[in-house]
């Protein structure tokens, strides 16, 4: 049986990679800045801030949602979500501990 080669990297790891995943994309970084100035949107009004298709809009709420990036209420027709900053935290604390670690062990330039 074939093992996937994600299984290879340490939970750590993989964690920040779904997380650089989850802001991969241009709308899925318009989404969370309309989110800030907001702190909590209706799904719809993000469709008539975005150019794209509601149900475009609707998918990449479901990637930010999944990565646990943000949190979302639905009451019937409405859908409300806001930014998980407990999330942001925690991401930026391990990339700023990876990043600075990395620079360190790497103090004499190679070029």
């Amino acid at each position: 049986m074939a093992l996937h080669k994600r299984e290879e990297f340490s939970l750590k790891e993989q964690e920040l990679a779904a997380f650089a995943k989850a802001l991969s994309h241009p709308a899925r970084i318009s989404i969370l800045a309309k989110l800030a100035k907001r702190n909590e949107c209706v799904c719809g009004e993000l469709v008539e801030a975005l150019p794209l298709a509601q149900s475009t809009v609707s998918q990449h709420l479901k990637e930010l949602k999944n990565a646990g990036l943000i949190d979302g209420t639905v009451d019937g027709p409405r859908s409300c979500y806001c930014i998980n900053w407990k999330a942001f935290e925690k991401f930026m604390g391990e990339f700023s501990f990876l990043f600075n670690k990395l620079k360190i062990q790497n103090e004499k330039a190679c070029c």
